[in-house]
């Protein structure tokens, strides 16, 4: 029997040390072995290096932590780190437990490891976030530190399968149109205030005053970091703010509740975040998911949002101040994600004056998301989106737009800019300068989305149109089919438009536009129109209509007939 058992035990324990050893140490072994992540990629991207942690850990119970949600932690984190840190780094365990702290502050070669079972829930108390110069929302300014914390680091990282909460709802205002009626009147009861209409709620009057001042999220400028301290609340941080660091993994925990934007890496390099979680309430201000901005050679797959405002987010800095930035973010592959209610599924800007280029987006799936693919930007942003490749995505239940390039971004959402009545904005024609955004070379394949308001909405600049949009294998079962407004060079092979509503395609002021293999209605009335005083160069290829001469309807008195072709059905 002791023979038969024996060798079976040695191997049991040999494999339970193979997994008990940290998955980070054997990073660099795993990058020469074939991922298929890397897949498909159209673009020349650098195998992203993920960080390698010293093996050697550390509970924060062994600092004096105490959980039950009553003690505060803070402490026992800080001297959990500095130990390894001065040792050269390690794993920061925590154990399964409620655990309330504040701020936690890494340091290079750190990985914070929450355990199953473990809820790490951040102090409500905002003196415990002491202001920092940041940048937020694309623009350097001052705001509260970041719940997590971390700049100028190499080798982090976040991980196992615990929660982290941002106690966002100290932080955020809340619209009344946005809850039920039961918890709107909970909510006025925790405290607060309300504006004047009595429809939007704030955590305090501070909040509140410093609001009416504010470019949007940004207070005005002050000479020094003291001055700020009289609109503090209204400073409410992003839940994970990590600059300028290299070598960052991402993987495992849910992240929920932020105060502002979720997970913020900002100028940083390699950048890993798969099989993660994030989690805010739909009617979180400013809730956005991932917001990455300035980064270079980034993975995210594998992960799944459900939160109150863009969900996978990609941006390079506001107007000037991301001008002058000058990092582009580069690099990027978004793999098997899935998200639910977010302003948008996949979204590029609005803040991109740094650029865009070489991404990478595929296989993922939204259900209700606002918008599903969301390309943003407005005049005063400068900036080149380019080389952005998008493939197999599949969508449900689209309230606005499934595909939308919207270069009169007003910071409102789809939705609301629908329920404000907003009018269409006036084809005026500026001079290009730096501050002109510009959008090209966009490769669309594969997408599907059945259910939505406006299936394609693609509309450029009258100065700087879209260039070079490529839409393949698209079937769009929605309100309205194809809008196409300023562009320059649009190809569409092989779409089916569904709609309840003509016409099916709506192309202004656009030239170089070949559309071929369309399935579209089948009416006697128009089904393409085509107008605007710049549209040239429309072609129609192989179709479904069986009489273009009336189902093509050419505005006559902007441009020349001669500017749209098309093929008889055969």
């Amino acid at each position: 029997m002791k023979i038969f058992f024996l060798p079976k035990i040695a191997l049991l324990f040999l494999f339970s040390l193979l997994l008990s050893a940290s998955t980070l140490q054997h990073s660099s072994k795993r990058q020469t072995t074939h991922n298929p992540i890397y897949d498909g990629i159209e673009f020349e991207m650098p195998k992203v290096i993920e960080p390698t942690i010293p093996n050697r850990s550390v509970s924060i119970s062994d600092f004096g932590a105490q959980s039950g949600g009553t003690a505060l932690n803070t402490q026992a984190f800080d001297d959990a780190i500095n130990a390894l840190s001065k040792k050269g780094g390690g794993r920061v365990v925590i154990p399964r437990g409620l655990w309330l702290t504040g701020p936690i502050k890494l340091k290079s070669n750190i990985e914070l490891h929450a355990e199953q079972g473990a809820l790490v829930i951040f102090s409500k108390d905002k003196t415990h976030y002491p202001l920092i110069e940041t940048s937020f929302e694309g623009l350097n300014t001052v705001r509260c530190i970041s719940p997590i914390y971390g700049r100028d680091l190499e080798n982090i990282a976040i991980t196992g399968k615990g929660i982290f909460d941002g106690s966002g709802e100290v932080w955020r205002p809340v619209k009344k149109d946005k809850l039920t009626e039961s918890q709107w009147k909970t909510l006025i009861r925790s405290g607060g205030v309300l504006n004047t209409k009595g429809n939007i709620w704030y955590p305090s009057q501070q909040y509140l005053d410093a609001e009416k001042s504010a470019d949007m999220n940004i207070p005005v400028k002050r000479e020094r970091l003291t001055d700020y301290e009289s609109v503090k609340d209204f400073l409410r941080p992003v839940m994970v703010s990590l600059i300028k660091c290299n070598k960052v993994l991402i993987d495992g925990p849910v992240f929920q509740n932020s105060p502002a934007w979720c997970l913020h890496p900002l100028m940083c390099e390699n950048l890993t975040m798969r099989n993660t979680t994030v989690r805010n309430p739909w009617f979180s201000q400013n809730g956005d998911g991932i917001d990455i901005e300035s980064c270079k050679n980034a993975l995210v797959y594998d992960c799944s949002f459900d939160v109150g405002d863009d969900a996978i987010c990609i941006k390079s800095g506001k107007d000037k101040d991301g001008r002058d930035r000058k990092m582009p973010s580069e690099n990027l592959i978004i793999k098997n994600c899935v998200v639910y209610h977010g302003h948008g599924g996949v979204t590029v800007g609005s803040e991109m004056s740094s650029g865009v280029k070489n991404m990478h987006v595929s296989n993922c799936t939204f259900m209700g998301t606002d918008v599903g693919l969301r390309f943003k930007s407005t005049r005063g942003r400068g900036g080149i989106v380019e080389g952005v490749y998008i493939s197999d995505i599949d969508m449900i239940n689209i309230p606005t737009q499934a595909i939308s390039f919207n270069l009169y971004y007003g910071g409102k959402s789809a939705s609301e800019e629908l329920e404000s009545g907003a009018e269409s904005p006036k084809p005026e024609k500026l001079a290009v300068n730096e501050e002109t955004p510009q959008f090209k070379n966009i490769y669309l394949t594969n997408i599907s989305c059945k259910g939505a308001m406006h299936g394609v909405f693609l509309q450029g600049l009258p100065e700087m149109k879209l260039e070079n949009v490529n839409l393949t294998d698209i079937d769009m079962e929605c309100d309205w089919g194809f809008t196409c407004i300023d562009a320059d060079g649009v190809r569409v092979k092989s779409m089916k438009l569904t709609t309840a509503k003509l016409p099916a395609i709506s192309i202004q002021n656009s030239r170089n536009v070949s559309m071929d293999r369309l399935i579209l209605p089948d009416s006697n009335n128009p089904i393409i129109r085509v107008s605007g005083a710049e549209s040239s160069e429309i072609v129609f290829g192989q179709n479904n209509l069986t009489n273009p001469a009336s189902q093509i309807a050419v505005d006559e008195k902007l441009i020349k007939s001669e500017a749209v072709k098309y093929s008889i059905k055969k």
